[in-house]
């Protein structure tokens, strides 16, 4: 796996989304054979509710291990459904992401959670990156989106700086250093920062 997807997905399975990472999207071209459109860096799913470094119950002091990052943009009662680019270079998508089949390909593995059909999700991310429906059975709503991981001056709803995705990491491991010390990181990303963090070194651009 590509280092900075690995990085990136090791970001938003501590911020609380289950993930798939690297998904390949197969369709047939115009001789009716099938062949690869291309792959998916991150596809990610989180529903609403706070996230803990371990486990806790009230009254202990939840606030401590709380785990939330503002640049993610979570709202209550709204499941966020991540469809992502990751780039070594500058935070820009690759044009094959918005191809219908593409996005029809992976949203169909979340399909379930859509209140209505996801050919019109689809289509709002091909229109303008976002939609935002209602969710099936009511009571929460699906913002399913396009962001694009990289090289960024500034944070959006579509663009997530690499960086700070490195920067939260070190610093999930400096504050919650007593949690993770029993913890084994087995993905490459994250393992070399627990170390680097471990053995006394200052991770910091």
């Amino acid at each position: 796996m590509d280092v900075a997807v690995n990085l990136v997905e090791s970001y938003l399975r501590l911020n609380g989304y289950l993930t798939l990472s690297e998904f390949e999207v197969q369709a047939k071209n115009e001789k009716g054979e099938y062949e690869t459109v291309t792959d998916v860096d991150i596809v990610a799913l989180r529903f609403p509710g706070d996230v803990y470094a371990a486990d806790v119950h009230p009254p202990d002091d939840c606030h401590l291990l709380l785990i939330s990052d503002d640049a993610l943009r979570l709202e209550d009662d709204m499941i966020d459904v991540i469809v992502g680019e990751v780039k070594q270079g500058e935070a820009v998508f690759n044009p094959a992401l918005t191809r219908h089949e593409v996005l029809h390909s992976v949203l169909r593995r979340v399909e379930w959670i859509y209140g209505t059909d996801v050919g019109e999700v689809v289509s709002a991310l091909q229109d303008g990156g976002l939609s935002v429906v209602s969710a099936r059975g009511g009571g929460a709503t699906v913002r399913t989106r396009l962001v694009a991981f990289g090289r960024a001056g500034t944070d959006d709803l579509h663009t997530i700086p690499i960086g700070h995705v490195a920067e939260v990491l070190v610093d999930f491991m400096e504050r919650f250093d007593d949690v993770l010390r029993p913890a084994q990181f087995k993905e490459p990303a994250p393992a070399l920062l627990r170390l680097l963090v471990k053995i006394g070194f200052d991770v910091s651009r």
